[in-house]
Order: C-alpha cells, then sequence, then structure tokens
C-alpha cells in the first residue's frame, strides 16, 4: 500500500513539473568512481554506487520557467536586458502546486525519541517562547460563545491585526532562510576539502534558502520595515548564524532534526493566520490582491489574492518540514539525499511528517526506476 501511494504520489510529479533533460537521464545510468566504506548494518540502495551517481546532475526545475537561452536570444545576447515576462531572479527552480496540493497540508508533530531529538525540540520551544515573548505575541483562545467585536478581540490579545502578522513573518522568515544555506555551504566545502562528491544534499539545501528567501521578499512588498525592526532582524540573524554553523560541525543530523520541528512551527503558524484571514479576522487581507511576485514565483492566477499566497507559503513551509525531518532519519555521511531527483507530492508531505530511513531508500528506488523507464520510452 505504501509503495503504490509513493507510486502515485511521484508519478503525475515526474511529468507535470520537473521536465528532466538527456543529462538528467543519463546520470541515472552513470556509476561511481569512488568506493564506500559503510557497515553493512547501515548499507542500503541509499548509499550504493548507483544511488551515488544518479543523485549528481541538474536538480528538479520549474518547466513553466523560460531558460536563460530563450532570454539571450530574444535580447540578442544581452543578458542585462529587462524582459517584461521575467519578473526577477524568482523565474528559477521552486516548487509549483495545484489547488488540492495547497488544501492537502495538516498539522503535525514528530515525537522526539532520544536525546538529540528532544534536545533539538526543547530548542525551538525556547526560541518560540523568546520570540513570543519579545513580540508581545499571546496564544490566547477565544471564550466559547464570547460576543467581542474584532476591536475588542485585538485589544484582549486574541488575535493579531495585520501589522502584528507581518512583523511576525517577516521575522520568522528573515531567520528561516540561514539554515539551508548554512548546510549548503558546509557541505560544499565538505565536498571540496575531501574531494569527493556530496550525495545531492547541496542543492536541496540551497533550494530550501532560496525558497525562504523568496517568502521574505514577498511580504517585504507589503511593508517597509522600520530601522530597529531591521537592527533586530540583524541582531538575530548574526546570532542563529554562528550557532547553526557551530552546530551543523557538530552534528548535521540534529540540526535537520531542529530545522524539521522549526518548521513545525512554521506550519502551525501559517494556518493559524489561513484561519484568521478565512474567518474574518484579518479584514485587510481578506481581498487583498497577491503581490506581482508572488504571482510570478508560485505561477499563480492574475486575479490570485494574499490569502492563495500564505497557503502557498505553508505549503513550502511543510515540504521543509518533511524534508529535514527525512534527512535527519538518514545517515548523514554516507546515504544519498532521496530527494535529489524529485521531491513527493503534497499529498504526502502534508499528512506525513517524514520518511523512515526504509521508506527513504524505497522512495528513492521507485524514482530512480520511473526515471529509468522514462528514459528507456524516449
Amino acid at each position: 500500500m505504501l509503495q503504490h501511494s509513493l507510486l502515485v504520489g511521484v508519478a503525475p510529479q515526474i511529468t507535470r513539473r520537473v521536465g528532466y533533460n538527456a543529462l538528467m537521464l543519463s546520470s541515472v545510468r552513470l556509476s561511481a568512481s569512488r568506493s564506500f566504506s559503510s557497515c553493512a548494518r547501515r548499507y542500503n540502495h541509499l548509499n550504493d554506487r548507483q544511488a551515488t551517481a544518479a543523485a549528481v546532475g541538474p536538480h528538479k526545475n520549474d518547466t513553466s520557467s523560460p531558460s536563460l537561452a530563450v532570454a539571450a536570444t530574444n535580447h540578442g545576447g544581452d543578458v542585462s536586458h529587462q524582459n517584461p515576462a521575467h519578473h526577477g531572479d524568482w523565474v528559477l527552480f521552486h516548487p509549483v502546486y495545484t489547488p488540492e496540493e495547497l488544501k492537502a497540508v495538516e498539522v503535525l508533530h514528530r515525537e522526539a525519541t532520544c536525546f538529540s531529538d528532544k534536545l533539538a525540540a526543547n530548542l525551538v520551544k525556547i526560541s518560540r517562547w523568546g520570540y513570543d515573548l519579545v513580540s508581545g505575541y499571546k496564544h490566547k483562545v477565544i471564550p466559547p460563545g464570547a460576543d467581542m467585536t474584532l476591536q475588542q478581540l485585538r485589544k484582549e490579545g486574541y488575535v493579531l491585526d495585520e501589522k502584528q502578522w507581518l512583523e511576525r513573518i517577516l521575522f520568522l522568515e528573515s531567520i528561516a532562510g540561514v539554515p539551508g544555506m548554512v548546510a549548503a555551504t558546509l557541505r560544499h566545502l565538505q565536498s571540496l576539502r575531501l574531494m569527493r562528491r556530496d550525495n545531492g544534499w547541496i542543492h536541496t539545501c540551497l533550494e530550501e534558502a532560496e525558497n525562504e528567501r523568496m517568502h521574505l521578499m514577498t511580504f517585504m512588498t507589503l511593508r517597509n520595515p522600520s530601522i530597529f525592526f531591521r537592527a533586530m532582524i540583524l541582531g538575530a540573524q548574526g546570532v542563529f548564524y554562528n550557532m547553526f554553523f557551530l552546530s551543523y560541525l557538530i552534528s548535521p543530523r540534529a540540526c535537520h532534526r531542529f530545522v524539521g520541528y522549526l518548521e513545525e512551527e512554521a506550519v502551525l503558524t501559517y494556518t493559524k493566520c489561513i484561519k484568521e484571514v478565512e474567518a474574518g479576522r484579518v479584514p485587510e487581507w481578506s481581498d487583498m490582491p497577491a503581490p506581482q511576485i508572488a504571482i510570478d514565483y508560485w505561477r499563480l492566477e492574475p486575479s490570485a489574492k494574499l490569502l492563495d499566497v500564505i497557503y502557498a507559503v505553508r505549503s513550502d513551509e511543510t515540504t521543509h518540514r518533511f524534508v529535514n525531518h527525512s534527512l535527519a532519519n538518514l545517515d548523514v555521511k554516507t546515504d544519498v539525499n532521496p530527494f535529489a531527483l524529485q521531491e513527493p507530492d503534497m499529498h504526502i508531505k502534508g499528512k506525513k511528517i517524514a520518511f523512515e530511513r526504509p521508506e527513504a531508500e524505497q522512495y528513492f528506488k521507485e524514482t530512480r526506476h520511473i526515471l529509468q523507464k522514462i528514459s528507456a520510452e524516449s
């Protein structure tokens, strides 16, 4: 049943959003040039030679994005020319969701089972408590049957206004873009230092960092933060970057688990925001048009609203939750990133907290089999 659901979730993605070129398809047949020294207990299809070779090559791509070659041809090779159809760096690869996928997200939590997991979970709780204290946020449940106006609810701290939501989101996204870049940087330097392949982890980490940065760029169009707010972000980012950098050197697995728990909080925050907007408690956002940057990035309809953007952002955070919890279940030194070729459908990522190591291995084998089949038929 699990294998069937994975195949059902993966197959449409291969044809709809990936558009692999000949280089990707041929990379499946490559053989690795180095050997691995992993014990039999940890050895499986995630760290064999074929898996390592298959993880090397172009990452998944958004086929609706125009290529640089086309842009250069249309403008005589002048890459500095601003094409009205291309609105910036967000034409790079990124997730694009169907309406069904946007609604498939569930608020989930992974119970901590070992010391490092408990430490990561508690660090996230402490971080959230600290930020709630600084921002003045209180998660107060509206009393049943309370007959209060929107102004009274805001005054009593039951709901946030649009300014408070924006401050919370901007701060969250300015910090959330750090872990992926740190992980990618350290794994990149390690690959150079040891002169060996990375097994497909770097690009997934970079994509996460880029995706989080685009969240920030999107919400920045709604408000220009004050100098004090920017200074607070600068200080928080400086502390968090260095702490995460040192922590990743010590235990990459614990760091990915930390990010998984952090993304759980992000999914919870955006889910609450969606409910507030749909309940009419943030009327300023009810009919607000989606920023153009968001329409371009997530390929939304021209008539899309800000609520559609929040749904898309929540789906992104769900992806990060699933990917980081899954990576934390792997051997970070020898295992291939099972998402190097393709990620599962949101119907899987939104309803399942992570792949355990055997599931990740099975998913990678099935994805590779589908690519081989497509290659044979082409």
